[in-house]
């Protein structure tokens, strides 16, 4: 069985910085994409960025390009996201998400597997 475990959230002032962290507990034999999801309150939940775990570009939202960046450690089987000059509008819970399977996916609805999310909050 796959656990997300997320951490990182918090509340910072707008032009500020997090990072966020989800540790993943997967067999290592699995291969498997990894992705940061984002929902708002009254909006869907949407697509941030992902990352193939073996390697390969990563994609973003056109929203985040250029101020978030997501990376990962193998050793640590841990997915992070770099925020950088966050707006008020980054505020939302964000979600760690997994798909078995290479190949970079967006839908909401690829991923197999989330954690809890956890909350970030922008002030202006």
């Amino acid at each position: 069985q796959v656990q997300l475990v997320e951490s990182g959230g918090g509340l910072v002032q707008a032009g500020g910085s997090l990072r966020l962290s989800c540790a993943a507990s997967v067999r290592t034999f699995v291969t498997y994409t990894m992705a940061w999801f984002r929902q708002a309150p009254g909006k869907e939940r949407e697509f941030v960025a992902v990352v193939n775990w073996s390697g390969g570009p990563a994609d973003y939202a056109d929203s985040v390009k250029g101020r978030f960046t997501i990376s990962k450690d193998n050793a640590k089987n841990t997915l992070y996201l770099q925020m950088n000059s966050l707006k008020p509008e980054d505020t939302a819970v964000y979600y760690c998400a997994l798909r078995v399977g290479v190949g970079i996916r967006t839908a909401r609805t690829s991923y197999d597997y989330w954690g809890q999310g956890t909350q970030v909050t922008v002030s202006s």
